[in-house]
């Protein structure tokens, strides 16, 4: 096992979300919300 200094723990990284992954996430939330309205409030077809 090896210990890991100071620098060693200030170059560790983790727990972010990338640029691509918010905008996954706001994507899904758009989509369910769509969903959501459709069911709520059906607009008939032209």
């Amino acid at each position: 096992m090896v210990e890991i200094d100071k620098k060693g723990l200030s170059d560790i990284k983790g727990g972010g979300i990338s640029i691509w992954g918010g905008i996954g996430i706001a994507a899904g939330i758009i989509f369910l919300i769509g969903v959501i309205d459709g069911f709520v409030r059906p607009l008939p077809c032209n």
